[in-house]
């Protein structure tokens, strides 16, 4: 009888791997590929970047890389919320954008059948989950004519409750359901929000919502694994406390003081020298559907951490990485072309998974031809890996930086892995490039502008800089 494997030989054979074979001289060109010399000559930037993450874990807008950890009653408080919304509602809809809507998007892409919403509710025994991350009028419309209000629990996020499009979607929404239930709407909306500060906790209070709470040192964009993202993933099913202890297994790994063995100080690493040598577009590639809305979180979780203005000493740098979403197959058959043939400004990031959830075996067929009867007798998941692997050499032959993290599956356990060596890598990055990696500057220049054109009050000197800017010129408009 074959020995039942400890959960710990389960995590292990779960362990999210890093191979970045493709990123060194030996293999991808001495013109363009990095020596491990390379690497030692950067070793005290390395060491002070550790310590600097290291020191302050849990302190300033660090708060994040605690999650794992400290939400014990915070897990069983979600858990019990979504036991019974499961019981009452037939649908759960995120109201955020960015952070609040990104993170919950990726994870309910990731660890739900792909057609969840499409399925029976026998079938799918979690209630429909709608992420309503813009502002489009149609976009509000068209969800409200596929919805039940009297049905569907609201969960409105943001921090400071003063995001313009967030709120504006908790205006609209909350008028319907007092409108359809008077004094029930409130049962619908769920607020999560800061505990001590902000317009939501105010309106939350005085309207008698369930309340859940972001901690004060977690940004949007590192949210995912607070009750940001871990209530609608528990509403359609997902493991959430496997999710956690997936981050906590690659914290434990990222806290490696040799580079060499820290899966996320390496990719920072990596990152860090591509940027010297002008690669300035990191390129996400998951070759799995599932995995697609991953390159989108990651885009917000890199550019918004890593694209800035000024360093820590105040000095005016512009520094940055561009991140650039793709979808293994299908990008082959557009990006790729410009990939392998055009500048050699990137950095192409393959999410692998080894060993997908189900199998899909070619039918015979096509004996007359041999250019399509080849493909009889393999599998659907033989051809996606064939495809990813012609394209990792592909691109390595035409000498372009490329790296595979590879899955053993994508489940609860190392989808919280791949979220948290992301961060972990946005965290050393950040301290190798002396910027700031929690702010968000350039947002927040957006913002004001808004503000002012929708004649926000304490915005009125935006508004007059605004209308003083020069008016567009009739020639250059055709």
């Amino acid at each position: 009888m074959e020995k039942k494997m400890s959960k710990r030989e389960w995590q292990n054979s779960m362990k999210v791997r890093v191979d970045y074979n493709n990123m060194m001289a030996e293999f991808v060109g001495a013109k363009e590929g990095f020596t491990v010399k390379e690497f030692d000559a950067i070793k005290g930037e390395i060491n002070s970047a550790y310590d600097k993450v290291q020191a302050n874990r849990g302190s300033g807008m660090m708060g994040w890389t605690e999650l794992p950890y400290n939400q014990k009653e915070v897990v069983a408080d979600i858990l019990a919320t979504a036991k019974d919304i499961k019981k009452s509602c037939d649908n759960f809809v995120v109201l955020g954008i960015g952070g609040s809507a990104l993170g919950p998007i990726a994870v309910f892409q990731a660890l739900c059948h792909l057609r969840h919403n499409e399925l029976p509710k026998s079938k799918r025994k979690a209630p429909k989950l709608y992420v309503e991350d813009n502002v489009d009028p149609e976009r509000m419309q068209a969800l409200l004519d596929v919805i039940d209000v009297n049905k569907t629990v609201f969960n409105v996020i943001t921090k400071s409750g003063s995001t313009s499009e967030t709120m504006s979607q908790y205006l609209i929404i909350y008028d319907i359901l007092k409108k359809a239930l008077g004094d029930k709407a409130k049962d619908h909306i769920i607020a999560t929000t800061s505990s001590n500060k902000g317009n939501l906790i105010k309106i939350a209070k005085e309207e008698g919502f369930k309340t859940l709470y972001i901690p004060d040192g977690v940004g949007g964009r590192f949210s995912e694994m607070c009750p940001v993202g871990l209530l609608a993933a528990a509403v359609v099913g997902i493991d959430i406390k496997a999710m956690l202890e997936g981050a906590a297994y690659m914290d434990k790994l990222c806290k490696a003081k040799d580079y060499k063995k820290n899966p996320g100080m390496i990719l920072a690493v990596l990152q860090y020298l591509a940027m010297k040598k002008g690669k300035n577009i990191s390129v996400m590639m998951p070759y799995a559907d599932s995995l697609k809305y991953m390159a989108d979180w990651y885009c917000q979780l890199w550019g918004e951490s890593l694209g800035k203005a000024l360093d820590l000493d105040g000095n005016i740098v512009n520094v940055g990485q561009t991140p650039v979403k793709a979808l293994g197959v299908t990008d082959q058959h557009s990006q790729v072309q410009l990939y392998r043939e055009g500048p050699f400004d990137k950095v192409i990031t393959i999410l692998a998974v080894d060993n997908y959830r189900t199998t899909v075996e070619i039918a015979k067929g096509c004996d007359n031809i041999p250019d399509v009867n080849f493909l009889c007798g393999h599998t659907m998941n033989e051809l996606i890996q064939a495809e990813r692997s012609a394209t990792e050499y592909a691109l390595t032959q035409a000498e372009k930086l490329n790296h595979t993290i590879y899955l053993p599956e994508v489940n609860a356990f190392t989808i919280g892995q791949l979220l948290f060596l992301f961060e972990m890598k946005t965290a050393f990055c950040g301290e190798l490039m002396n910027i700031n990696t929690y702010d968000q500057p350039g947002v927040e220049g957006g913002k004001n502008a808004t503000y002012a054109l929708l004649g926000r009050k304490g915005y009125e000197g935006q508004k007059a800089e605004m209308d003083a800017a020069p008016a567009k010129k009739d020639a250059f408009i055709i």
